[in-house]
């Protein structure tokens, strides 16, 4: 009864819009990126774009949906793009990684972005910037560590939840016609068969190598060295660095203060941010561009670590014991 009630009353301004001021619940959900100033007073700017959370191209979960993380970066790289004014930007990155294609979008869309505006482009690695969030790194001219981050784990994982056991025991089958005996291949409903392993590995194999050369490509790093990181293990930013996966351990301060030094800025250039809300206090640390707006609705609650109840069957660029937390 009281959950009716709560909804009902949420309903009200609606169904009395047309005599009523227009009162907005949810503002965030559709409105555009404004800019704000965090600092400084120089004509010139440096523009912080979180990164926080799964890599996804899907949108986010909230009442009325939220853009996925894919579109969130692009917009702000369209918008930076087009102010002369921008001369760095400062990627903030808290992410366990996410899909292999939206990694790959953002990671292209950065390329894009410097060869077009010229700027430069420095990352600032938070708690966790492994697999994707290392991949979408690779474009930058300078990557930080914060001393206490955990990056690496270069490399790719498929995921196949299976639930044929759960339904042997219950009783329940599904029954399939196919045209092709590879056609429901990586099927949760059965056990896959020992050709089905081996195309899977391959496909796995294949995007593996993709990133691995991209990491030859972006850093110095010896035959031996990327032997060690192509076995998708993750460091400390102190390792990180004496491997060559990083250029510097420290703190976001200093990585916006190299960002400045690479584009030619004044020390008092302009620090700004793209969002759609104005938080009081407001500093380079906020990793959001929106108010949550978030009203998670759930009829059936298993009570998974999101990592298991939010990723589908797929190739990911991640590290599957961070993403719990995300």
């Amino acid at each position: 009864m009281r959950k009716f009630l709560f909804y009902a009353l949420l309903l009200l301004p609606v169904l009395f819009a047309g005599c009523a001021p227009k009162i907005k619940l949810f503002p965030d959900a559709a409105e555009p990126l404004r800019q704000f100033v965090i600092s400084g007073s120089a004509k010139e700017k440096v523009l912080i774009i979180p990164v926080s959370g799964v890599i996804s191209d899907k949108p986010q979960k909230s009442l009325f949906g939220k853009p996925s993380m894919v579109q969130e970066i692009v917009s702000q790289l369209r918008l930076a793009e087009s102010d002369r004014e921008v001369k760095a930007v400062l990627l903030k990155i808290n992410t366990p990684g996410g899909t292999v294609t939206a990694s790959d979008i953002i990671y292209h869309e950065l390329m894009n972005y410097k060869m077009k505006s010229g700027a430069k482009i420095v990352v600032a690695m938070m708690d966790v910037a492994t697999s994707g969030g290392y991949y979408i790194s690779l474009p930058a001219d300078v990557i930080f560590a914060h001393p206490t981050t955990i990056t690496g784990s270069v490399g790719v994982i498929f995921l196949i939840p299976k639930i044929d056991g759960l339904l042997s025991k219950i009783g329940v089958n599904v029954d399939v016609r196919k045209s092709g005996r590879n056609k429901d291949m990586a099927s949760p409903f059965r056990p896959a068969t020992e050709e089905e392993r081996r195309i899977l590995q391959d496909l796995t194999d294949q995007l593996g190598n993709r990133f691995a050369g991209l990491v030859k490509t972006h850093r110095k790093i010896s035959p031996e060295e990327i032997k060690r990181i192509t076995s998708a293990e993750v460091y400390l930013a102190r390792d990180a660095k004496a491997i060559g996966l990083i250029d510097e351990v420290g703190y976001l301060d200093q990585a916006l203060s190299r960002a400045k030094q690479l584009a030619g800025l004044p020390k008092d250039a302009r620090v700004v941010v793209y969002r759609r809300t104005e938080y009081a206090n407001d500093n380079m640390y906020n990793p959001v561009t929106s108010q949550p707006g978030r009203l998670d609705i759930s009829l059936v609650d298993l009570n998974l670590p999101p990592a298991l109840s939010s990723l589908d069957i797929g190739f990911y660029y991640l590290w599957l014991p961070a993403s719990s937390s995300n």
